[in-house]
């Protein structure tokens, strides 16, 4: 039977559906290979959320192409350009949208066998958990991610995803407990829950649970040290939630919850709601009083003046957030933002990006400098063989935070908790001792 490899593109979500695709194929006996250069086919895992990302899945598709590999095209980029895509690169194997990604195994079969059937596309994307399937982990460490929900029933004005994804579809909390137990089994110290929005988890469910539910659920599973919550919805934090993550020792006190904005024109622009940021900020502090607070921030959107942009500032200098992403306003079609005057020079959007993370790394700079001299918990993330271990703290979430570099002759391993000594600071990192 023939080797596939699999590239991946864009977010932690998208490495889900990676891993759930391995999973399936891997049970239906086909080989895996982590090196494309030796597969038969190559699938690739596309992200369609900004035209950057477009760009790089589209170019990895053509390096496959020209090395020789068949190629099949998964994910957002087929779902979104549908039958153009198709004309575009002829010399696809198949391409299967984001419906459609749970009978991988079959779509392979099919192509190989048959020849017939490229496109695999429904117009209506409805997400189908594969339940069934062993996902075949890409990366394996201390944290896994843990997607539990699919879709969104928002539409801010700058977002495809909802086109792509389909309407908000919980997974059933026996699933996803279940998985989160199979993954502590495995050794995975953290788990990492996602989804487009995790606030909305189990509104859409028959016995109309909750996330403050699952976490409690989660919490009794004896073997697994930290879950991590990203992607609430400004809207949708409710106190129970915070209590929870208060009170739930094993959750850490992490609230990552991305803003956008917060001048109200802005919100208004976006069509998200339009919420008092500060207020919403100071009362998250008050019920979780050690909780690090990570939001995003969209610059140059249409529309934005210097007064919104200087009320950005101001918020950015105010709150003193612990983490702070902030993303150039990239001009999608299908969305109420691409018709949207005035359109913002790139010139400007990537001047106000840069002025707020300035903002932001003086503000991290004096966070990490009043951390000096405290402990502070923290994942082993990996051992060297100089004595240093490289680690997160609970106020860094992997890949997208700042790191822990402890020096210590104890003997750990990815996925010890310890608490450490903080003995100095970069912007974004900290060094310390044990």
């Amino acid at each position: 039977m023939c080797q596939i490899a699999l590239i991946n593109h864009g977010c932690a979500k998208n490495l889900v559906d990676s891993e759930l695709m391995l999973g399936q194929l891997a049970q239906n006996g086909y080989k895996i290979t982590l090196d494309e250069t030796k597969a038969d086919i190559v699938i690739i895992n596309t992200c369609s959320f900004i035209h950057d990302a477009e760009k790089e899945s589209v170019a990895s598709v053509f390096d496959m192409i020209r090395a020789g590999k068949k190629v099949i095209i998964t994910g957002c980029l087929p779902q979104k350009y549908k039958k153009e895509l198709k004309e575009l690169i002829p010399e696809a194997l198949a391409f299967v949208g984001t419906s459609e990604m749970d009978k991988i195994a079959d779509i392979i079969k099919k192509v190989t066998e048959t020849k017939d059937g490229m496109y695999f596309v429904d117009d209506n994307p409805s997400y189908k958990y594969p339940e069934t399937a062993q996902r075949q982990q890409i990366t394996m460490g201390a944290s896994s991610y843990v997607k539990i929900a699919e879709g969104c029933n928002f539409n801010c004005g700058y977002c495809i995803i909802p086109k792509l994804r389909g309407a908000y579809v919980s997974r059933k909390p026996e699933n996803i407990i279940k998985e989160v137990k199979e993954l502590a089994d495995k050794g995975v110290s953290e788990v990492v829950l996602i989804a487009q929005d995790t606030t909305s988890w189990g509104k859409d469910l028959k016995d109309k649970v909750s996330l403050s539910d699952l976490l409690i659920e989660l919490n009794k599973i004896e073997n697994l040290n930290w879950i991590r919550i990203m992607y609430t919805y400004p809207s949708m934090i409710t106190d129970e939630l915070l209590m929870s993550i208060n009170k739930l020792d094993k959750v850490v006190k992490y609230i990552d919850i991305p803003l956008q904005h917060v001048s109200k024109n802005m919100l208004e622009a976006m069509n998200r709601p339009v919420i008092d940021s500060k207020k919403l900020i100071k009362h998250i502090r008050k019920l979780v009083p050690h909780a690090a607070v990570r939001t995003t921030f969209i610059t140059g959107y249409p529309g934005e003046t210097e007064e919104d942009f200087e009320e950005l500032c101001n918020f950015i200098k105010e709150m003193k957030l612990d983490r702070v992403g902030v993303f150039e306003f990239s001009r999608e079609k299908n969305t109420k933002a691409y018709s949207l005057k005035p359109q913002i020079p790139a010139k400007i959007k990537k001047q106000r990006k840069n002025i707020l993370m300035k903002l932001q790394k003086e503000v991290s700079k004096e966070i990490n400098q009043k951390l000096i001299g405290k402990k502070i918990e923290c994942i082993v993330e990996s051992v060297t063989d100089d004595d240093i271990i490289t680690g997160r703290t609970y106020k860094d979430a992997p890949e997208v935070d700042g790191l822990i570099f402890i020096k210590t002759k104890t003997s750990l391993i990815p996925g010890d908790i310890v608490k450490a000594k903080v003995t100095g600071c970069s912007v974004y990192d900290l060094t310390a001792e044990l």
